[in-house]
């Protein structure tokens, strides 16, 4: 039964001199909210080892921010922002990115009612040589509601990953308010960031250092990651009044077998890094269910977790994944999810959360109140009388899942 939510619920007053607005100079200096049998207490992110339970699995999400924000003109001299959401031509990334031509792509564009169906040009102020060799240019294909498909293409031979390395810039949130800049390249980004595709940084990670990764494999637990791309919908808080009407966004996502296999294995608490893991670790059950019940794997719907009750075990789950896989010759299950996390969620495999601080009347608060057992406000209240800095580039927690 879909839950009857209304968004206004969980709402608070945040203060725009609590949001940071760029990182701090070390990424693991980071302040870190305790969450435990209803307690709240605060350290150092740097000592995240000394609190995780030993024997734990920690699985990351080692997704990749794509400079997917483009500024364009018309022969008028209008601009026009084009941002990048997923690819529509080729469909997988790996192609997508590899194309040397032209490419399709799902995205929203800023000023669309001023795009008269013409070609648009790159905007190149500086005149670039580099950016002027590629000749990039961009068609509108399909207006669809919010989004748009449009077609790019280009001339010198380069594959859509430099095109976008040398053309786009990094979409920070738009909650920072103001452009990107020199040191959003490199913090905007996890340091085990791996394949590209987010349009939105998991920003739980990006608090991780070598020395925290070392001391935590020091303490023998094991780090494992999944890769689910982060859509632009992160940034959208809850439009409608109920959050019955509010629409999720398809996110991609892979997992190979062997992780597949680690976690079925696994015998201590699973530990999410951010609810971008969390998403795809709780997809997992819901796959393995279409899996038992019509034989082959399939996208995690909305809503399906409130359909009706599942009888099935995590492990019977997981296992009829694995058996798919390997009955198949397959060594990843690649899928997307619409998974949408609110109080009343049977968390099946997640046991202990690593996560920033997220905006109000966001889906992603509705997670932190499932996951907590509708204890946010006590959490936020702490964080915002103990000078806890929020959003993209704030400081962190950890919330054990009593």
């Amino acid at each position: 039964m879909i839950p009857e939510i209304r968004i206004e619920e969980y709402n608070y007053i945040l203060p725009d001199e609590r949001i940071a607005k760029y990182p701090l100079p070390q990424r693991d200096s980071s302040k870190l909210l305790i969450y435990r049998n209803d307690d709240v207490t605060e350290a150092s992110f740097r000592s995240l080892s000394e609190i995780l339970p030993e024997g734990s699995l920690m699985v990351f999400n080692d997704t990749k921010v794509v400079p997917a924000r483009m500024h364009f003109q018309r022969e008028s001299g209008a601009h026009i922002e084009i941002f990048c959401l997923e690819p529509v031509f080729p469909e997988e990334y790996v192609s997508v990115f590899a194309a040397t031509e032209r490419c399709r792509w799902k995205c929203i564009v800023g000023n669309v009612k001023r795009w008269k169906n013409d070609t648009l040009s790159l905007y190149n102020p500086l005149n670039d040589n580099e950016v002027s060799a590629m000749n990039l240019r961009a068609d509108l294909v399909e207006r669809s509601g919010e989004t748009s498909i449009v077609e790019f293409s280009w001339s010198d031979g380069s594959p859509f990953s430099k095109v976008l390395d040398i053309c786009g810039s990094v979409p920070i949130p738009p909650y920072l308010n103001r452009e990107t800049e020199d040191v959003d390249l490199e913090r905007y980004q996890t340091l085990y960031a791996r394949f590209r595709g987010s349009v939105a940084a998991p920003t739980a990670g990006l608090h991780f250092t070598e020395y925290v990764l070392e001391s935590i494999r020091n303490k023998g637990i094991a780090i494992s990651t999944v890769c689910l791309h982060v859509g632009a919908g992160t940034f959208l808080p809850v439009k409608s009044s109920l959050v019955s009407e509010h629409t999720m966004h398809r996110e991609p996502f892979v997992v190979t077998l062997a992780f597949l296999e680690q976690l079925l294995s696994a015998k201590g608490k699973v530990i999410a890094v951010g609810t971008t893991s969390v998403r795809t670790l709780e997809s997992l059950y819901y796959i393995g269910v279409s899996c038992i019940e019509k034989g082959q794997p399939a996208d995690v719907d909305q809503w399906d977790p409130y359909s009706r009750d599942y009888g099935y075990s995590v492990e019977e789950a997981l296992g009829a994944i694995v058996g798919y896989l390997k009955d198949n010759g397959l060594s990843e299950l690649q899928l997307g999810t619409r998974i949408i996390i609110v109080p009343g969620f049977r968390f099946r495999v997640v046991d202990v959360l690593v996560t920033n601080f997220h905006q109000p009347q966001s889906t992603l608060l509705l997670l932190i109140s499932a996951f907590v057992k509708g204890d946010w406000k006590n959490i936020y209240d702490f964080a915002l009388s103990h000078d806890f800095r929020f959003l993209s580039y704030g400081d962190s927690s950890i919330l054990f899942r009593s």
